[in-house]
Protein backbone atom coordinates (compact mmCIF):
# COMPACT_ATOMS: atom_id res chain seq x y z
CA UNK A 1 0.00 0.00 0.00
CA UNK A 2 1.45 3.35 -1.06
CA UNK A 3 -1.36 5.77 -0.28
CA UNK A 4 0.17 7.50 2.76
CA UNK A 5 1.32 11.10 2.23
CA UNK A 6 2.91 12.83 5.19
CA UNK A 7 2.14 16.24 3.69
CA UNK A 8 -1.38 16.00 5.15
CA UNK A 9 0.12 15.96 8.67
CA UNK A 10 3.19 18.20 8.32
CA UNK A 11 4.00 20.28 11.37
CA UNK A 12 1.46 18.64 13.67
CA UNK A 13 2.05 17.73 17.33
CA UNK A 14 3.63 14.41 16.33
CA UNK A 15 6.12 16.17 14.05
CA UNK A 16 7.02 18.57 16.83
CA UNK A 17 7.88 15.71 19.18
CA UNK A 18 9.67 13.66 16.52
CA UNK A 19 11.82 16.45 15.14
CA UNK A 20 12.61 17.92 18.54
CA UNK A 21 13.93 14.56 19.73
CA UNK A 22 15.76 14.02 16.43
CA UNK A 23 17.56 17.33 16.92
CA UNK A 24 18.70 16.37 20.42
CA UNK A 25 20.16 13.11 19.11
CA UNK A 26 21.98 14.79 16.23
CA UNK A 27 23.32 17.62 18.39
CA UNK A 28 24.79 15.01 20.73
CA UNK A 29 26.42 13.03 17.91
CA UNK A 30 27.87 16.26 16.56
CA UNK A 31 29.77 16.96 19.78
CA UNK A 32 32.57 14.65 18.65
CA UNK A 33 34.73 15.44 15.63
CA UNK A 34 34.34 11.93 14.22
CA UNK A 35 31.72 11.78 11.45
CA UNK A 36 28.40 9.97 11.69
CA UNK A 37 25.67 8.79 9.35
CA UNK A 38 21.98 9.67 9.50
CA UNK A 39 19.84 6.86 8.08
CA UNK A 40 16.14 7.55 7.47
CA UNK A 41 14.09 4.48 6.57
CA UNK A 42 10.94 6.41 5.58
CA UNK A 43 12.19 9.82 4.49
CA UNK A 44 9.06 11.24 2.87
CA UNK A 45 9.39 14.30 0.64
CA UNK A 46 11.89 16.10 2.88
CA UNK A 47 10.08 19.44 3.06
CA UNK A 48 6.42 20.45 3.03
CA UNK A 49 4.34 23.49 2.17
CA UNK A 50 2.01 24.64 4.94
CA UNK A 51 0.13 27.29 2.96
CA UNK A 52 -0.76 25.24 -0.12
CA UNK A 53 -1.56 21.68 -1.14
CA UNK A 54 -2.24 18.78 1.22
CA UNK A 55 -1.27 20.50 4.48
CA UNK A 56 -4.08 23.04 4.13
CA UNK A 57 -6.84 20.41 4.05
CA UNK A 58 -6.74 19.62 7.77
CA UNK A 59 -4.24 22.32 8.80
CA UNK A 60 -2.82 20.02 11.47
CA UNK A 61 0.17 22.34 11.86
CA UNK A 62 -2.14 24.84 13.59
CA UNK A 63 -2.21 22.59 16.66
CA UNK A 64 1.50 21.83 16.35
CA UNK A 65 4.32 24.13 15.24
CA UNK A 66 1.96 27.13 14.98
CA UNK A 67 1.37 27.07 18.74
CA UNK A 68 5.10 27.54 19.36
CA UNK A 69 5.87 29.97 16.55
CA UNK A 70 5.44 33.27 18.40
CA UNK A 71 6.08 32.21 21.98
CA UNK A 72 8.81 34.01 23.92
CA UNK A 73 8.97 31.59 26.86
CA UNK A 74 10.27 28.47 25.10
CA UNK A 75 12.75 26.25 26.96
CA UNK A 76 16.21 26.66 25.41
CA UNK A 77 16.27 23.31 23.63
CA UNK A 78 12.76 23.83 22.23
CA UNK A 79 13.68 27.35 21.09
CA UNK A 80 16.55 25.75 19.11
CA UNK A 81 14.03 23.57 17.26
CA UNK A 82 11.66 26.46 16.51
CA UNK A 83 14.60 28.56 15.31
CA UNK A 84 15.57 25.84 12.83
CA UNK A 85 12.05 25.83 11.36
CA UNK A 86 11.98 29.63 11.24
CA UNK A 87 15.34 29.69 9.42
CA UNK A 88 13.64 27.92 6.50
CA UNK A 89 11.05 30.71 6.38
CA UNK A 90 13.21 33.77 5.81
CA UNK A 91 10.22 36.06 5.30
CA UNK A 92 8.95 35.30 8.80
CA UNK A 93 5.80 33.64 7.50
CA UNK A 94 5.06 30.04 8.43
CA UNK A 95 4.94 28.55 4.95
CA UNK A 96 7.45 25.66 4.95
CA UNK A 97 8.01 22.82 7.37
CA UNK A 98 11.06 20.52 7.26
CA UNK A 99 10.77 16.77 7.22
CA UNK A 100 13.21 14.64 9.18
CA UNK A 101 15.87 14.55 6.41
CA UNK A 102 15.95 18.34 6.12
CA UNK A 103 16.18 18.72 9.89
CA UNK A 104 19.21 16.43 9.74
CA UNK A 105 20.78 18.28 6.82
CA UNK A 106 20.48 21.60 8.63
CA UNK A 107 22.33 20.21 11.65
CA UNK A 108 24.92 17.95 10.07
CA UNK A 109 28.49 18.90 9.25
CA UNK A 110 30.44 18.45 6.01
CA UNK A 111 31.93 15.15 7.19
CA UNK A 112 28.56 13.60 8.06
CA UNK A 113 26.33 11.72 5.60
CA UNK A 114 22.62 11.17 5.01
CA UNK A 115 21.18 7.96 3.59
CA UNK A 116 17.51 8.37 2.75
CA UNK A 117 14.95 5.73 1.77
CA UNK A 118 11.47 6.44 0.41
CA UNK A 119 9.24 3.97 -1.42
CA UNK A 120 6.35 6.22 -2.52
CA UNK A 121 7.17 7.26 -6.11
CA UNK A 122 5.77 10.80 -5.88
CA UNK A 123 7.40 11.57 -2.56
CA UNK A 124 10.67 10.08 -3.77
CA UNK A 125 10.63 12.37 -6.81
CA UNK A 126 10.03 15.41 -4.57
CA UNK A 127 12.75 14.21 -2.19
CA UNK A 128 15.21 14.11 -5.08
CA UNK A 129 14.26 17.65 -6.06
CA UNK A 130 14.60 18.94 -2.50
CA UNK A 131 18.06 17.43 -2.03
CA UNK A 132 19.49 17.96 -5.52
CA UNK A 133 23.07 19.17 -5.62
CA UNK A 134 24.15 17.67 -2.30
CA UNK A 135 26.54 15.22 -3.94
CA UNK A 136 27.68 12.10 -2.10
CA UNK A 137 26.78 13.54 1.30
CA UNK A 138 23.13 12.74 0.59
CA UNK A 139 22.27 9.50 -1.19
CA UNK A 140 18.63 8.60 -1.84
CA UNK A 141 17.01 5.30 -2.67
CA UNK A 142 13.51 4.48 -3.85
CA UNK A 143 13.29 1.34 -1.78
CA UNK A 144 11.83 -0.29 1.29
CA UNK A 145 13.59 1.33 4.22
CA UNK A 146 13.22 -1.68 6.47
CA UNK A 147 15.65 -3.54 4.25
CA UNK A 148 18.10 -0.63 4.33
CA UNK A 149 19.53 -1.61 7.68
CA UNK A 150 20.82 -4.90 6.33
CA UNK A 151 22.67 -3.09 3.56
CA UNK A 152 24.04 -0.10 5.48
CA UNK A 153 24.90 -1.37 8.94
CA UNK A 154 27.40 -1.04 10.38
CA UNK A 155 28.26 2.31 8.75
CA UNK A 156 31.96 2.98 8.02
CA UNK A 157 32.44 5.57 10.82
CA UNK A 158 30.76 3.22 13.34
CA UNK A 159 28.53 6.12 14.45
CA UNK A 160 24.95 6.64 13.27
CA UNK A 161 21.43 7.72 14.05
CA UNK A 162 18.80 5.47 12.47
CA UNK A 163 15.30 6.97 12.34
CA UNK A 164 12.43 4.55 11.73
CA UNK A 165 9.00 6.14 11.28
CA UNK A 166 6.82 4.15 8.88
CA UNK A 167 3.22 5.22 8.23
CA UNK A 168 1.86 2.15 10.08
CA UNK A 169 -0.90 1.89 7.50
CA UNK A 170 -0.29 -1.84 7.37
CA UNK A 171 -0.59 -3.88 10.55
CA UNK A 172 2.65 -5.67 9.69
CA UNK A 173 4.64 -2.46 10.13
CA UNK A 174 4.58 -2.82 13.90
CA UNK A 175 6.28 -6.19 13.78
CA UNK A 176 8.57 -5.08 10.98
CA UNK A 177 9.87 -2.30 13.24
CA UNK A 178 10.77 -4.80 15.96
CA UNK A 179 12.34 -7.22 13.47
CA UNK A 180 14.36 -4.49 11.73
CA UNK A 181 15.69 -3.22 15.04
CA UNK A 182 16.67 -6.70 16.12
CA UNK A 183 18.57 -7.21 12.88
CA UNK A 184 20.10 -3.76 13.14
CA UNK A 185 21.35 -4.38 16.65
CA UNK A 186 22.93 -7.66 15.52
CA UNK A 187 24.98 -5.73 12.99
CA UNK A 188 25.54 -2.49 14.88
CA UNK A 189 24.88 -2.85 18.59
CA UNK A 190 26.12 0.63 19.57
CA UNK A 191 24.09 2.65 17.08
CA UNK A 192 21.44 5.15 18.15
CA UNK A 193 18.01 4.03 16.94
CA UNK A 194 14.91 6.21 17.17
CA UNK A 195 11.42 4.86 16.48
CA UNK A 196 8.38 7.08 16.05
CA UNK A 197 4.95 5.56 16.56
CA UNK A 198 1.33 6.85 16.69
CA UNK A 199 -0.88 6.54 19.74
CA UNK A 200 -3.97 4.76 18.45
CA UNK A 201 -6.72 2.66 19.95
CA UNK A 202 -5.40 -0.54 18.46
CA UNK A 203 -3.44 -3.17 20.28
CA UNK A 204 -0.47 -3.13 17.87
CA UNK A 205 0.25 0.53 18.58
CA UNK A 206 -0.25 0.16 22.31
CA UNK A 207 2.01 -2.89 22.55
CA UNK A 208 4.88 -1.55 20.43
CA UNK A 209 6.72 0.35 23.24
CA UNK A 210 6.51 -2.72 25.48
CA UNK A 211 7.83 -4.95 22.71
CA UNK A 212 10.75 -2.60 22.11
CA UNK A 213 11.74 -2.75 25.77
CA UNK A 214 12.63 -6.41 25.32
CA UNK A 215 15.20 -5.85 22.58
CA UNK A 216 18.81 -6.76 23.53
CA UNK A 217 20.14 -3.26 24.10
CA UNK A 218 22.14 -1.60 26.89
CA UNK A 219 19.71 1.26 27.45
CA UNK A 220 16.49 2.75 26.13
CA UNK A 221 14.32 5.83 26.61
CA UNK A 222 10.62 6.18 25.86
CA UNK A 223 8.83 9.52 25.58
CA UNK A 224 5.23 10.04 24.50
CA UNK A 225 2.95 13.05 24.18
CA UNK A 226 -0.79 12.49 24.47
CA UNK A 227 -2.63 15.61 23.32
CA UNK A 228 -6.23 14.54 23.87
CA UNK A 229 -8.50 11.85 25.18
CA UNK A 230 -8.97 8.97 22.70
CA UNK A 231 -12.15 9.38 20.68
CA UNK A 232 -15.25 7.49 21.74
CA UNK A 233 -15.50 6.02 18.24
CA UNK A 234 -12.01 4.54 18.56
CA UNK A 235 -10.57 6.31 15.51
CA UNK A 236 -7.81 8.84 15.03
CA UNK A 237 -4.44 9.55 16.60
CA UNK A 238 -4.53 11.03 20.09
CA UNK A 239 -0.77 11.35 20.51
CA UNK A 240 2.56 9.88 19.51
CA UNK A 241 5.77 8.58 20.98
CA UNK A 242 9.47 8.19 20.39
CA UNK A 243 11.41 5.14 21.56
CA UNK A 244 15.19 5.52 21.52
CA UNK A 245 17.70 2.70 21.81
CA UNK A 246 21.14 3.69 23.12
CA UNK A 247 20.02 7.26 23.92
CA UNK A 248 22.46 10.01 24.91
CA UNK A 249 22.75 10.33 28.67
CA UNK A 250 21.72 13.98 28.37
CA UNK A 251 18.37 13.33 26.69
CA UNK A 252 16.34 12.41 29.76
CA UNK A 253 17.16 15.69 31.49
CA UNK A 254 16.26 17.76 28.42
CA UNK A 255 12.92 15.98 28.08
CA UNK A 256 12.17 16.47 31.78
CA UNK A 257 12.34 20.20 31.12
CA UNK A 258 10.57 20.32 27.75
CA UNK A 259 7.77 17.74 27.97
CA UNK A 260 5.69 19.59 30.62
CA UNK A 261 5.81 22.63 28.34
CA UNK A 262 4.75 20.68 25.24
CA UNK A 263 2.04 18.89 27.17
CA UNK A 264 0.60 22.22 28.27
CA UNK A 265 0.85 24.16 25.03
CA UNK A 266 0.01 21.40 22.52
CA UNK A 267 -2.90 20.09 24.60
CA UNK A 268 -6.19 19.69 22.76
CA UNK A 269 -8.20 18.92 25.88
CA UNK A 270 -7.73 18.52 29.64
CA UNK A 271 -6.58 14.91 29.25
CA UNK A 272 -3.25 15.88 27.66
CA UNK A 273 -0.18 14.43 29.39
CA UNK A 274 3.25 13.01 28.70
CA UNK A 275 5.14 9.82 29.48
CA UNK A 276 8.88 9.72 30.13
CA UNK A 277 10.57 6.49 31.17
CA UNK A 278 13.90 4.79 30.65
CA UNK A 279 15.78 1.60 31.40
CA UNK A 280 17.51 3.51 34.20
CA UNK A 281 14.24 4.14 36.09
Amino acid sequence: MLSYRHAFHAGNHADVLKHFVEMQLLRYLGQKDKPYWYIDTHAGAGCYSLDSGYATQNAEYESGIARLWNRDDLPVALADYVALVKALNSDGQMSLYPGSPLVALEIMRAQDKLRLYELHPTDYEILQENFAGQGSQVLMYQADGFGALKALLPPPPRRALVLIDPPYEEKQDYQRVVTALGEGLDRFANGVYAVWYPQLQRSDAQQLPENLKHLPVKSWLHVALTVQQPSAEGFGMHGSGMFILNPPWTLHGVLQEVMPYLSKHLAQDVHAHYTLESSED
